[in-house]
């Protein structure tokens, strides 16, 4: 094991400039524009708003908007800084994760959407219950997913802090507490009309902000070509590596299955997303928003991972990291932009009022959802609610937006104890919400599965998920090591260069006196040593053990997924699967129902194996996939209240 040396780094006092008066003016007019966006939603639907109005836009909103707003809601803050910060200290092999969306993509929009969005509910969750016939299986669903969301809310509202304190004299908490009070009030008073057309500013700024700042480094760094060629030096141009093991952080097989995980969990199977789908007019239309979606996605998650390798080759002789000139591994390009770009008067603002515009766009659309989800998971069928106006109901949800906005600031100040972003915000997501994305593929995909087996499933892969997301970051293989960082272009008391020739495994720091490396190497991989520091010896890490806590964050979603679906199938099985005649083909993918009723007909007495529970639904429902949904709708209204609640859906 590598000896762990200390070092109180003494550098030269930062030169990066601070926030001015046109960075200020730039900032607080995104603000002031969301804001307004906000308050003209209010005042143009304010004597006519439903709940259907405030939650989904009267399913009838135009599709360019809620498009751009899709990218933004998935494209946050996390993207502009976490996405960089990969590129910077472990390479470029994640950016393979953008062939794993675009697959991604394309099996939300042949096995999900089919079903899901066609379906008239409000609530994604209502499904779980029409499926399954449980409402035990929807309420803990629910929980579920409003674990999550606050867990992303928290994330989403650190991330810009980060920024903020890099180039302010703005405390993180105070940064955190601020933006939760502004989302919180113009999500509050427009609903998903001001989510949408917010977003739709706030997406642009994110695009033309750090493309600003890219083309801008690039430039002073010599073009395109002297980016590439520095960060091939430094190790960080790696696309193939085939390494099988699953302990590796990032290969050619792990980062195509999490990209396919995020697009099915974040875009399929998400209920601020699903809002977005259901606030569009028709079908076709919803094909033409994913394909869209796609195209922004690779053009935005691109550019992030461009300013991750054009911060690298700005620093790769003097690492602010290593050096004490950044307290925390996600501030490297808030830095970068104040250092090197800062003498530009307003480019500060623009950066950061890009970052902001993502955490805006993704809270605002989180916060609209699980006010959403409560009221109509848990407050709508309560004996007390059922007697509520169009209006009392709608007042309670914007209530509910804005107690969850308090909320989530709490979580924000939370999120900044738990590490590096990236890997926080994938391991807890795919942690909480891989088991249950699990139950509805499990639903959509496996007719024969019955609610014995999707609670089963679900609990158990929660269960397992969670012990492993926890043992990943008290046993610290959340935080592997980083690739090959230098030193020897920093300047101790601005004379001589900063040579430590001591070796060791690196950490996040979280003070200013910083442990100093010489030397990073990702777990699992070959390392090899920086050719242009020659103070920078390898580290062999290749005979390192491993534990099941080191599993790469990339499979912690696709495992819960798994997990799920087999022991759902396994349970039902055994309990009593589901017969043909017993699954309504509007609820289930059509080719999955045709193999199920092939198979069926294979078993001996075939018919002494259906499940009782679902017998004694079965009169309720109809079995032709070619009745239209009349059945689903009169069990949604048993559900979920009067179809004539949802006039335009």
């Amino acid at each position: 094991m590598a000896e762990v040396v200390e070092a109180t780094v003494v550098v030269e006092e930062l030169g990066p400039a601070q926030f001015g008066a046109v960075d200020y003016i730039v900032f607080i007019l995104l603000v002031v524009v969301s804001m307004g966006i906000g308050v003209y939603s209010a005042l143009r639907n304010r004597g006519n708003s439903s709940t259907q109005e405030y939650l989904l836009g009267g399913g009838q909103m135009p599709l360019l908007p809620v498009t751009l707003s899709l990218i933004g809601g998935v494209v946050s803050a996390l993207s502009i800084l976490g996405n960089a910060t990969e590129m910077y200290f472990y390479g470029t092999q994640l950016s393979m994760n953008l062939l794993g969306c675009v697959i991604g993509t394309f099996l939300v929009q042949v096995l999900i959407i089919p079903v899901i969005c066609q379906l008239q509910m409000v609530s994604m969750m209502q499904y779980l219950e029409m499926r399954f016939h449980s409402t035990a299986l929807r309420k803990i669903g629910t929980l579920c997913q409003l674990i999550a969301m606050f867990f992303f809310l928290g994330i989403c509202l650190y991330a810009p802090s980060l920024a903020l304190s890099s180039v302010t004299s703005l405390p993180t908490w105070a940064s955190v507490v601020v933006m939760g009070f502004i989302c919180t009030i113009y999500v509050t008073i427009g609903g998903v009309k001001a989510v949408v057309y917010t977003d739709v500013i706030q997406t642009m700024v994110m695009l033309f902000g750090v493309l600003a700042v890219v083309i801008q480094c690039i430039y002073q760094l010599g073009g395109f070509q002297a980016v590439w060629h520095t960060s091939q030096l430094g190790n960080r141009i790696e696309f193939f590596n085939m390494d099988p093991s699953p302990f590796v952080r990032h290969t050619v097989w792990s980062t195509p299955i999490l990209g396919i995980y995020f697009i099915i969990s974040v875009v399929g199977l998400s209920q601020p997303q699903y809002q977005r789908c259901a606030s569009l007019k028709n079908t076709q239309e919803r094909k033409w928003l994913l394909r869209l979606f796609i195209v922004g996605l690779l053009l935005l998650w691109g550019l992030f991972y461009l300013s991750g390798l054009v911060a690298y080759a700005t620093y790769s002789k003097c690492d602010p990291l290593t050096s004490g000139k950044i307290t925390k591994a996600d501030q490297i390009i808030p830095y970068l932009v104040m250092d090197k770009l800062g003498h530009m008067q307003g480019m500060g603002g623009l950066f950061v009022a890009a970052v902001y515009g993502g955490v805006l766009s993704s809270m605002s659309s989180q916060a609209n959802s699980i006010a959403c989800i409560i009221w109509e998971d848990f407050l709508k069928d309560q004996p007390y609610f059922k007697t509520f106006s169009n209006t009392a109901a709608t007042n309670t949800v914007k209530l509910l937006s804005a107690v969850t906005g308090i909320l989530s600031v709490g979580c924000g100040l939370l999120s900044g104890q738990l590490g590096s972003l990236f890997n926080v915000a994938y391991s807890i997501n795919g942690a909480l919400k891989g088991p249950l994305d699990g139950v509805f593929l499990t639903g959509i995909l496996v007719p024969w599965a019955n609610k014995k087996g999707a609670l089963a499933g679900l609990i158990i892969s929660s269960t397992f998920n969670m012990w492993l997301v926890i043992g990943k970051f008290i046993q610290g293989g959340g935080t592997p090591p980083y690739l090959p960082l230098s030193t020897e272009g920093c300047l101790v008391n601005g004379s001589h260069p900063l040579l430590i020739n001591s070796t060791t495994a690196y950490s996040f720091p979280n003070s200013p006196t910083t442990t100093v490396p010489s030397s990073y190497t990702s777990t699992g991989i070959n390392p090899v040593a920086s050719t242009h520091n020659p103070q920078i010896e390898a580290i062999d890490v290749s005979s390192t053990s491993h534990t099941i806590y080191d599993i790469s964050y990339c499979y912690s979603g696709i495992m819960g997924v798994i997990i799920t679906m087999v022991i759902s199938s396994l349970v039902s099985l055994c309990t009593g699967p589901v017969a043909p005649k017993n699954v309504n083909k509007k609820l289930v993918n059509l080719t999955c129902a045709r193999l199920h009723h092939q198979l069926w007909q294979l078993l001996p007495n075939h018919d002494s194996y259906s499940n009782d529970m679902e017998d004694k639904v079965a009169p309720n429902l109809t079995t032709s996939a070619s009745t239209g949904l009349d059945d689903v709708q009169q069990l949604t209204k048993k559900q979920t209240g009067s179809r004539e609640d949802y006039p335009n859906l």
